[in-house]
């Protein structure tokens, strides 16, 4: 793996700040690398990829591409690849241009999934809660098919 980094779009960055647990926040989750990779799968799960335009040059930085594999969403990377080209070449580490490609359709449906959050999360005080009703939502959402992406995971 070659040094791919995963940026975040610079009008979403104070979102994934207030997503991550730290000292003055009380985020829902550990890490940025976490925040990003929930943003992607729900915007995988409404099926909204948005380029990022100017991306964060501060927090947070670009993230690097071995954190999420530390943190084994590199097989959530390969597979967004993999359904967006159609073609299984794709997941092959020996091309350095399908890394690229893995990061860029990451990126995309992350943001796409930040900008669904900045609207369901507008005006909340509490973030891990306003999720868990959201997830709860989703749950129980009686048009829910086997092939959409079960967020729950991460209640």
């Amino acid at each position: 793996m070659g040094a791919s980094r995963v940026r975040v779009a610079k009008d979403k960055a104070e979102l994934v700040q207030a997503l991550v647990a730290a000292a003055d926040t009380t985020g829902p989750f550990q890490t940025y690398a976490d925040a990003v990779a929930f943003a992607a799968l729900m915007g995988v799960q409404w099926q909204k990829r948005v380029p990022i335009g100017t991306a964060a040059k501060n927090e947070p930085s670009p993230i690097a591409l071995e954190i999420f594999i530390s943190r084994g969403y590199d097989r959530l990377l390969k597979l967004l690849a993999l359904v967006e080209t159609q073609t299984p070449q794709v997941l092959s580490s020996y091309n350095p241009e399908n890394e690229g490609q893995w990061v860029r359709f990451f990126e995309e449906y992350a943001n796409g999934g930040l900008e669904l959050l900045q609207e369901e999360l507008r005006g909340a005080v509490d973030y891990t809660e306003r999720l868990l009703l959201l997830l709860t939502k989703e749950r129980y959402q009686e048009e829910s098919s086997p092939e959409d992406f079960d967020l729950s995971r991460f209640l």
